[in-house]
């Protein structure tokens, strides 16, 4: 949600950052729209004065008995008690307005943020590792010999239809000790707070987050009402919802481990092939809540967190930073980490750390008071991954492949699968 005094302040620079994710100028719209909606406030305030005084003057021409002047005063207080209601519905209309176009212009990119249409113009800040050299042509992960009996699509497909699947003995537990090794390593060595939480929310939580109002189709909603979450972002930043906290409670730094729920409404015919897309997968995500002075270092620090994961499994990762034509739309910065992928040929995302900034704090109201005092400010809220579970499971079982079919698991894995090293070329862990 954006500060439309900011926007009254500076219309050229709001539509200038805006330019950034190739958007046009919005300004004179909103502000045209927000001067209808002040005139009538200010009508109506003026007329509520005339009613307050044609009032008065009313009593005082009854009370010297003037029958005449009381009858006209009287006309005019209903005149401009039904002004003042006609102005305040007409205000109240216009700020619905102004506030359903507010709600649906994404956040203002942050300086170096390089302009750019899509992916293709993002920008390589860094990378680690060297991909491995095969002396065989590589598979893809569902093509692996080792992995297809415990990666099953087509009874997925029976149960849930397409985009699920079935994971089954070795596969499925490597997948749960990855997802467990990413928790151990957040919450013993990078200082987060393990948090569970639920996957049904309430329809004012995705709008916090800003998946509510324009990306509803990007998400389930049951009969009820609630919404399956996309992502455990919405459950851990609206943890502040509505909330005014001490600034020294500052920042707030969570992880959970979460199925996630998406309808992948806008990817038809997009990895169709495999799990790297599906409806339904688990994520281990990291949510900070921080003040306005230490977004930034929280967005490095975060960042570093994601990378630390990809180090300890020895997976070739590089490091993007996004254009503004490819960032999400909460994002004012965002880092992605994209992970080698040697079936594919190519870096494919598996983690995406944002900055928020105080976006989605104003539509959850969630604010702090400053130690040094003053009126309450904003939170700043950033999120990422750490990691995509399905995504890295792919990573491994495609970086570790041998020509036989067999699969070498990363040492960090190790102790998470009772000191077992490698699936075995049947598919078991040995």
């Amino acid at each position: 949600m954006h500060d439309i005094r900011a926007i009254r302040e500076n219309p050229a620079a709001f539509d200038a950052a805006l330019g950034l994710r190739n958007m046009p100028p919005v300004s004179p719209e909103i502000l045209s729209l927000d001067a209808d909606r002040r005139s009538r406030i200010t009508a109506a305030e003026a007329a509520q004065a005339e009613q307050n005084k044609a009032s008065k003057e009313a009593g005082v021409a009854k009370g010297r008995g003037d029958d005449a002047e009381f009858e006209r005063l009287r006309a005019l207080v209903s005149a401009k008690k039904e002004e003042v209601a006609q102005m305040q519905a007409e205000a109240a209309a216009l700020d619905e307005r102004l506030n359903e176009m507010l709600q649906g212009i994404p956040n203002l990119p942050i300086e170096g943020v390089p302009a750019g249409a899509d992916e293709n113009d993002n920008v390589e800040i860094r990378r680690w590792g060297e991909p491995r050299s095969f002396d065989f042509t590589p598979r893809e992960h569902y093509e692996i010999g080792s992995v297809v009996p415990g990666m099953d699509f087509e009874t997925a497909a029976k149960l849930s239809g397409s985009r699920f699947v079935l994971l089954k003995g070795s596969v499925a537990r490597i997948h749960r000790a990855l997802g467990q090794m990413m928790l151990d390593l957040h919450t013993e060595e990078h200082g987060l707070n393990e948090t569970w939480t639920p996957v049904l929310v309430l329809s004012r939580m995705m709008e916090g987050t800003g998946q509510l109002p324009k990306f509803g189709e990007d998400s389930y909603q049951t009969r009820e009402g609630w919404w399956l979450i996309p992502t455990s972002e919405v459950t851990l930043t609206n943890t502040v919802h509505g909330d005014l906290i001490e600034q020294a409670s500052l920042p707030r730094r969570m992880v959970a481990h979460s199925q996630c729920f998406r309808s992948e409404a806008g990817s038809a015919g997009r990895d169709t092939s495999g799990m790297l897309r599906q409806h339904q997968f688990e994520k281990v995500e990291m949510v900070s809540i921080t003040d306005a002075e230490n977004g930034m270092a929280e967005h490095a620090r975060m960042t570093r967190c994601a990378e630390a994961v990809l180090e300890r499994l020895g997976l070739p990762y590089r490091t993007m930073l996004l254009c503004g034509g490819d960032m999400g739309f909460g994002a004012r910065i965002t880092h992605d980490l994209e992970v080698w992928l040697p079936g594919q040929n190519r870096y494919r995302e598996i983690s995406s750390v944002s900055y928020c900034g105080d976006f989605q704090a104003r539509r959850m109201n969630a604010r702090y008071r400053p130690e040094a005092g003053g009126k309450p400010e904003f939170v700043h809220t950033l999120n990422g991954s750490g990691l995509a579970v399905g995504r890295t499971l792919i990573a491994v079982l495609e970086n570790g492949q041998q020509a036989d079919g067999s699969v070498d698991l990363p040492e960090a894995l190790h102790p998470y699968l009772g000191g077992k090293t490698r699936l075995d070329a049947e598919g078991r862990l040995v």
